[in-house]
């Protein structure tokens, strides 16, 4: 009898859960329905123009996102279904960006020409069916929701790689593609496994607790163990990154495909891993302060150790007294001996806090190294590698990869900092949200104007753009900007966002004396200036190269639409500046109390 109650009374605490939830899931809701409006219509009929509800479909989910709740005031921490996702001040940033950037690229994909009416609805599925898995990525709570959100989004971008049909070499990105993402899956996959395995739990802030316990006793052998399943799970998020060593499909896949497909992929994609990469490195590093115990009512959660030993020193500094929590979240005065002696008993939560972060600054230390490194192998290969390319999309793949390198390096102060100076850690956070708002316009006018002069010129090859200024001066003016502002030249935006990163480091080596982040920032200064000249190379070809008549198509000017959608994408790249603390005020509040 006593059984049945407990399972009415789990599946009310569900439903209550749920009800609350869904509230605030409205955007995924939102992608989820348009998906199956898609796929339904698509039975019926391949004629019909799906853009206009494609384009619906991303206004209802923008609003629904409500980015201007962050101006509201400081957004509480909130898990929802039991603990899968969490709702905060990141999330609704991140699924902001990827709404806006989901609505310019359907607008842009309208005006280029791709996809056709025929494929509209399948393509359009495979968008938003990727943009809801990224969705997941940035407020992803549990590690089985990090792995079902990368594949989620990875999935249908593999078919999106081979869009233009009858393209062999669009075949054979999208082959390379899935192959390379179901190799750093698999490993993902096991690294998970790993962890959740020591630990007990995929429950990210229960991995954290229990983490605090385990790794101050921990052997050589768990610390082993520990530190595989770190580099395993980094795997993934390095693939979606395209970070160095772990880029090998990028160049290809991105030479492969349609320039509409490659906007998609260096933009969104690379939000939502990096929302990921603060969410697992937050998440594992440092154990949030809790000031009223909930135990999860989900019988994973139920069944953990951790709960029985990890969140009684919770109960114990909260309560002032010692002993154990039974099944129903009660502290039970009969503990034996044995847990009463493992609990210690502190005058705060505070403190307690403290202690538990000070025994992960093994883990954070860990993590920032790993990180800084890959860091800088990505942002140094990337623009070496970039110097030899002749096709403009490959040396924008090795563009976007560089640019990982430096938003990655965000990641490297906030987690030597992360437990000391949380202030400053979250001014590191900060700096990323900043440089991401920034680099959506940047890539997206980039690839744009890619898309349009292939439409004109017939041809991606950056030999054939020779003299493109005098036919097409406004196209190759504003590609002239948004390659400056990729370099960081100020005072264009992108100067704004690298600034924002090298200061985070700047920071936190005056704070902390690393000579690591010491590093990283001669790393980001130095590749800067590398990065110039193979911009500048494109810019000369176009600017001051001889017209080559054959590639041109006569004297076509360029379409008003086209203008004005190239001229409203690169609008941000000259202007942000002005309204600078705009973008700065949005990142703040979008971090703040991030780091508890």
């Amino acid at each position: 009898m006593e059984a049945t109650t407990d399972f009415y009374q789990l599946i009310d605490a569900l439903k209550a859960d749920s009800a609350n939830s869904l509230g605030l899931f409205m955007p995924e809701l939102t992608l989820s329905v348009f998906i199956a409006l898609f796929l339904a219509v698509r039975l019926i009929t391949s004629k019909l123009d799906m853009f206009w509800v494609a384009l619906a479909g991303a206004v209802v989910a923008l609003i629904s996102s409500n980015p201007l709740q962050l101006c509201e005031g400081v957004l509480q921490s909130e898990e929802l279904f039991t603990g899968l996702l969490v709702h905060d001040g990141l999330t609704v940033a991140i699924r902001s960006i990827l709404m806006l950037f989901l609505l310019l690229f359907l607008i842009f994909t309208k005006i280029s020409g791709v996809p056709d009416k025929e494929d509209g609805a399948d393509v359009y599925s495979l968008v938003f069916g990727s943009t809801l898995g990224m969705c997941l990525m940035a407020s992803a709570n549990h590690l089985l929701i990090v792995f079902l959100a990368i594949e989620m989004a990875s999935v249908p971008s593999y078919v999106l790689a081979g869009l233009i049909k009858g393209r062999k070499r669009g075949s054979e990105a999208a082959l390379k593609y899935a192959i390379y993402g179901a190799g750093a899956a698999g490993v993902m996959l096991y690294g998970i496994s790993l962890l959740v395995g020591l630990t007990g739990t995929a429950h990210l802030p229960t991995v954290a607790l229990s983490l605090a316990k385990v790794i101050p006793a921990a052997g050589l052998g768990e610390q082993a163990v520990l530190c595989l399943a770190a580099v395993m799970i980094s795997v993934g998020i390095a693939f979606k990154l395209s970070a160095v060593p772990f880029h090998f499909w990028a160049p290809d896949v991105f030479h492969g495909a349609c320039a509409e497909v490659n906007a998609f992929l260096s933009v969104a994609s690379k939000a939502a891993a990096l929302a990921l990469l603060l969410r697992l490195a937050v998440g594992l590093g440092s154990v949030p302060l809790i000031n009223e115990i909930e135990v999860p009512q989900t019988k994973e959660v139920q069944s953990e150790t951790v709960l029985s030993e990890i969140v009684t020193a919770q109960m114990v500094a909260l309560e002032g007294d010692k002993g154990d929590v039974d099944s129903a979240g009660q502290i039970d005065s009969s503990a034996d001996d044995r847990n009463q002696e493992a609990v210690v008993a502190y005058d705060s939560p505070i403190e307690l806090k403290q202690a538990q972060d000070e025994a992960l600054t093994p883990v954070r230390n860990f993590i920032s190294l790993l990180i800084a490194f890959f860091a800088v192998l990505t942002a140094t290969f990337g623009n070496l590698a970039a110097y030899g390319q002749k096709n403009i999309k490959r040396l924008l793949a090795y563009s976007t990869i560089a640019h990982a390198g430096y938003m990655m390096m965000a990641v490297a102060p906030l987690m030597v900092m992360l437990g000391t100076n949380n202030n400053a850690a979250e001014d590191a956070a900060s700096a990323l949200i900043q440089y991401i708002v920034v680099y959506v316009f940047l890539n997206l006018g980039a690839f744009a104007i890619i898309a349009f002069l292939r439409n004109y010129v017939g041809s991606e090859e950056i030999e054939d753009y020779s003299g493109m200024v005098k036919n097409r001066p406004v196209l190759v003016i504003c590609l002239a900007l948004i390659f400056f502002s990729l370099v960081g030249l100020p005072p264009l935006s992108g100067f704004l966002g690298k600034f924002a990163i090298f200061a985070s480091l700047a920071d936190g080596y005056t704070t902390t004396g690393s000579s690591v982040l010491l590093i990283l920032l001669l790393a980001g200064g130095m590749n800067t200036a590398i990065s110039l000249f193979y911009y500048l190379r494109v810019i000369k070809t176009m600017v001051m190269g001889e017209p080559n008549e054959e590639h041109h198509l006569g004297d076509r000017p360029v379409g008003n639409i086209e203008m004005a959608y190239v001229i409203l994408v690169t609008i941000p790249t000259v202007f942000l500046i002005v309204c600078w603390q705009w973008v700065a005020g949005f990142a703040d509040e979008a971090v703040k109390n991030f780091i508890s």
